[in-house]
């Protein structure tokens, strides 16, 4: 997901060294391994498209442990070195922009990383969609979030 709303989903085919399946992730994603094996995109094709797109730009996310983890799995697997592509946590972008905001405005006093945290809390889905385009998409709606109220708390 881009900042300008620009997108892809798509399901990977599971290499066949890859083993790490939990029947409970299974059940929270609603994506079986047989439906990944069936209707999955090959590695290859998921990481020359990944760092095509991907390359140069600053990459966030919500836990940057966990996914990339999981994005170091996928770019080993795709003949790539495991830090090609590196994750943030979108939570310091967030600061980092409420920040930038509130200096430029001259104004000193105000407390970004609380607006942060308020922000992120009001916007807490009730049930998570445990899926990486709505988890993209539910951060880019907090950027924009953390932007508005920054800008207002200046007016």
């Amino acid at each position: 997901m881009f900042a300008d709303g620009r997108s892809r989903s798509l399901l990977i085919r599971p290499a066949p060294n890859w083993t790490d399946w939990s029947a409970d992730a299974e059940s929270i994603h609603g994506i079986s391994r047989e439906q990944l094996a069936n209707e999955g995109t090959s590695i290859a094709f998921v990481v020359k498209e990944m760092m095509a797109a991907l390359s140069g730009h600053d990459l966030h996310a919500s836990s940057p442990s966990w996914d990339g983890k999981w994005l170091s799995v996928l770019l080993r697997a795709g003949g790539m070195p495991r830090h090609a592509l590196r994750v943030r946590k979108s939570d310091d972008l967030f600061v980092d922009v409420a920040s930038r905001i509130f200096n430029d405005a001259g104004i000193a006093d105000i407390d970004a990383p609380a607006l942060v945290a308020d922000v992120i809390a009001q916007s807490k889905p009730e049930t998570p969609a445990h899926r990486a385009l709505p988890d993209a998409l539910l951060e880019l709606d907090r950027f924009r979030l953390v932007r508005d109220a920054a800008t207002m708390r200046i007016s």
